[in-house]
């Protein structure tokens, strides 16, 4: 097995883990009930709490609308449908807070994104990624169908090494989520778990200036 991401150049991503998303009155209650019951949302709020305690870097990537869809494509079906959503994940409004029980620690940083398929396209999060001094991204979150490997996609291109614990990602339906890992996630990121990324941030501590 790989050795644990360095705590110091390790930033933790949380990807559209949101109310609105992943909450009680989400807008893909399919989804969010995949990640629930396979246990993926609370493995992320675990690995956010001991990103904490480790001095790792969290960032949460949020979707999100302004409410006259200035700003949003429309150059895919599903960006389309997205707005006929019964929820819409609005600027501003409870859909786009960080979903329970996920934490959010004061010096986590919150990007948020108009358009597009990666919190890494056109964002501006690459250059807080540098200016944190980034080398490895930990990928969680949803979906396994489209964000995901959008987000993996584009960290590798932009010279990060990817991180993906399979167990704190979900998709729809499970086994889907199961064939992304293996015939693509495996090929591009390093996988592993959420209980051996705990355990190399217990062993290794953080050096990340403050």
């Amino acid at each position: 097995m790989a050795p644990p991401p360095d705590p110091a150049t390790t930033v933790l991503l949380t990807v559209e883990c949101q109310r609105g998303v992943l909450g009680t009155d989400s807008a893909l209650p399919e989804l969010a009930e995949a990640a629930r019951t396979s246990g993926a949302l609370v493995r992320i709020a675990r690995l956010v709490t001991a990103a904490h305690t480790a001095g790792v870097q969290v960032v949460h990537a949020i979707a999100e609308r302004r409410p006259d869809g200035r700003g949003a494509a429309r150059n895919a079906p599903l960006l389309r449908a997205v707005e006929r959503l019964p929820v819409q994940q609005l600027t501003g409004s409870t859909a786009v807070r960080v979903v329970d029980p996920v934490p959010v620690g004061e010096e986590d940083l919150v990007v948020r994104r108009l358009h597009g398929l990666s919190p890494l396209a056109g964002t501006g999060m690459d250059a807080l990624l540098r200016n944190l001094g980034c080398r490895t991204l930990v990928v969680t979150g949803v979906s396994a169908n489209v964000a995901i490997p959008n987000t993996v996609f584009d960290a590798v291109n932009l010279g990060y090494t990817a991180v993906v614990p399979t167990d704190a990602i979900a998709g729809v339906p499970a086994d889907y989520t199961a064939a992304v890992v293996r015939h693509t996630l495996a090929h591009v990121a390093t996988l592993t778990t959420t209980e051996a990324l705990l355990d190399g941030w217990r062993r290794t501590p953080a050096r990340r200036p403050r």
